[in-house]
């Protein structure tokens, strides 16, 4: 397997790749293939390698919202399983045919206790990611109040 390509190991010196890769595995997804669901337990985290992951959240039993969709060149998702308490706060499902790395949760704890540097980096990474989505989700407000607020004005 190459150098991954999630933004989440960003910063990792060619060993800790080394160590990254002997962790991941990949696998192949068809479109509509469901990866888990919101409220399920988080084990696992996924980067995008080819095609694309489309992330939902529920309205209520039969309805779910599209949040996101996710490509390759950094999109990673199932972080939910870096953070207690290891629940999935959204769904997700393959958007199209797909290529993903996997890593199991307790796989690449146990590697950041051998090396807590990793842990570090993956975290720092992780909290830019969160960051950066929250920015996203503030723009996406305010355009909706914005639209709300027009509209009312007639």
């Amino acid at each position: 397997m190459s150098r991954p390509f999630c933004h989440l190991f960003e910063g990792f010196s060619e060993i800790q790749y080394e160590r990254l890769n002997a962790l991941m595995e990949e696998i192949a997804v068809k479109k509509g293939e469901r990866l888990f669901r919101e409220g399920e337990t988080a084990e696992r985290l996924y980067c995008v390698k080819q095609g694309a992951v489309e992330m939902l959240t529920s309205i209520d039993d039969h309805v779910e919202l599209p949040i996101a969709i996710l490509r390759p060149n950094g999109g990673h998702f199932g972080t939910s399983s870096l953070v207690s308490p290891y629940i999935y706060s959204l769904s997700a499902r393959s958007y199209e045919d797909s290529v993903l790395t996997v890593m199991q949760r307790r796989r690449l704890m146990e590697q950041t206790k051998i090396d807590p540097e990793m842990g570090f980096i993956i975290m720092s990474n992780l909290a830019k990611t969160f960051l950066d989505r929250l920015k996203e989700t503030r723009q996406e407000v305010k355009i909706h109040f914005k639209t709300l607020f027009k509209v009312m004005q007639f």
